[in-house]
Order: C-alpha cells, then sequence, then structure tokens
C-alpha cells in the first residue's frame, strides 16, 4: 500500500520526480486546477507536466436565520485537498537532510559512472598509440 493514495489514485506512477506543484480555481466552471510539474530525465518521452481538475462542491448555506436567506458557496473537493495534502508531504520530504543526502549520493554514484567511462575511453585511446 502506497503512502500517496491520493496521488496514486489520479495515475502518479513516480511521486519521486515531481518537482513541484501549482494549484488555483477556475470560477467560470467551479472547479479546482492541480498541475504538477515533473523533473524528467533527459530524452524522456513522459510529459513534463499535468493537469488535474476536480469539481467544487456546491453547498448552500443559511445568511440570515430570520429570514431564511441562503447563499451558495463552492469549497473543494476532500480529493482535492488530499491530494494537496500528500504533495506537501512530499516537498517537505525533500527539504529533509536525509533526502539531500541520498540525492547527494546519487549524484556522486553518477559522476563515478562517467568518470569511470571516460577513463575507460582514454585507456583504449592510449592503447591504440
Amino acid at each position: 500500500m502506497s503512502k500517496y493514495n491520493a496521488l496514486e489514485a489520479m495515475g502518479v506512477k513516480n511521486p519521486s520526480e515531481i518537482a513541484r506543484y501549482e494549484i488555483y480555481a477556475v470560477d467560470v466552471d467551479h472547479e479546482d486546477v492541480l498541475r504538477i510539474i515533473y523533473d524528467r530525465k533527459k530524452g524522456s518521452i513522459l510529459p513534463v507536466s499535468r493537469k488535474y481538475r476536480f469539481p467544487q462542491i456546491k453547498k448552500s448555506t443559511m445568511v440570515d436565520s430570520g429570514s431564511r436567506k441562503t447563499e451558495v458557496i463552492f469549497e473543494s473537493s476532500a480529493e482535492f485537498r488530499n491530494a494537496v495534502a500528500e504533495l506537501g508531504q512530499l516537498m517537505d520530504l525533500r527539504g529533509s537532510s536525509v533526502e539531500l543526502q541520498k540525492l547527494v549520493a546519487e549524484e556522486i554514484k553518477h559522476l563515478e559512472e562517467d568518470f569511470a567511462a571516460r577513463i575507460g575511453q582514454l585507456k583504449t585511446l592510449v592503447d591504440k598509440l
């Protein structure tokens, strides 16, 4: 079971590739829009960003109990709020020192692989001389 159930339900397969997100509301359609921006590797055919639309929930609230006057308001859906909460947790984790340590270790590993490949190329060139 994933710890990002709302994101998984939206079809997000790799939460680790999420770089940031944006949220905004469209008043005309009464919907909330969540845009997720990914940090994809070079050459990836997957999209860099995706938009998810969540319809807002229509509610009537009583404004004046004496005249029984009501007003219609729209609020965000539970799915939208859960997804934003999970994205917030994910971004908070990114900022932690443990996550930063993993990122630096991964970068060092990539550098070591690059250096090993270049040294191998140089050795083959020396052997040809």
